[in-house]
């Protein structure tokens, strides 16, 4: 059975329309029903598929999902809500910078799952570096591989404009070497959100990721 009904989708459309919080306080119901409680009993069910990769994942959807509400202190964009539900599956839920899980948005028309390390600190940055100068043949043969070219297309972040001498050898051989970031996404039909099948498909994208997600995480594991 599906984990969301159309509804689900329905609310998100016309938030889009009326982000304020008079609208959200007159349809709040509606959000309980088809938003909040569907979405912690779905990632309820991606916690305990992700067990099956990581025992460590012992966490709650209360440890996972973000609130709908947006931080508005320092954003130019005053609207009060976000026109998607998101949460961090892995070990350390919503406290991970680096994603040993996945990291996902559900929207009206909007599925999209990500890995990789978002925000790194500078010991834990110069420790993937590294791993990229001592292992640059095979860091370039995870994310040239087929199916991640395929499901993520590629790494992303910012990047340094100085590098320390030893990183800066192999720039050219390595350009994301200078990454300050080393995330990767992947856009999924939006029709999987009202499907059975949609914790397979995400973790049928995860699978693909495993060898870059491995990659990354295991000079900040050490």
């Amino acid at each position: 059975m599906a984990w969301f009904t159309k509804e689900y989708e329905q609310f998100f459309d016309e938030l889009n329309n009326n982000n304020e919080r008079e609208w959200f306080n007159a349809n709040k119901s509606r959000y309980e029903k088809h938003v909040k409680k569907p979405f912690e009993a779905f990632v309820s069910d991606l916690i305990l598929r992700m067990q099956q990769y990581d025992s460590a994942c012992q966490i709650q959807p209360k440890d996972a999902i973000f609130r709908v509400n947006r931080d508005i202190r320092f954003s130019k964009d005053k609207t009060p809500y976000k026109v998607q539900m998101s949460a961090v599956v892995g070990k350390g839920g919503k406290k991970e910078s680096s994603l040993t899980g996945v990291y996902l948005e559900l929207g009206s028309q909007h599925l999209r799952v990500y890995g990789g390390v978002y925000q790194s600190d500078k010991e834990q940055l110069r420790k993937l570096r590294q791993e990229i100068l001592y292992n640059t043949e095979d860091f370039s043969n995870v994310i040239n591989e087929k199916s991640f070219k395929r499901v993520f297309q590629e790494i992303r972040g910012e990047k340094n404009k100085r590098l320390d001498p030893e990183f800066a050898e192999i720039l050219d051989q390595q350009p994301l070497i200078a990454n300050k970031q080393f995330y990767y996404f992947a856009n999924l039909d939006p029709d999987l959100i009202t499907s059975d099948k949609l914790v397979d498909e995400i973790f049928k994208a995860f699978e693909v990721s495993l060898p870059v997600r491995n990659f990354l995480m295991t000079p900040l594991l050490d």
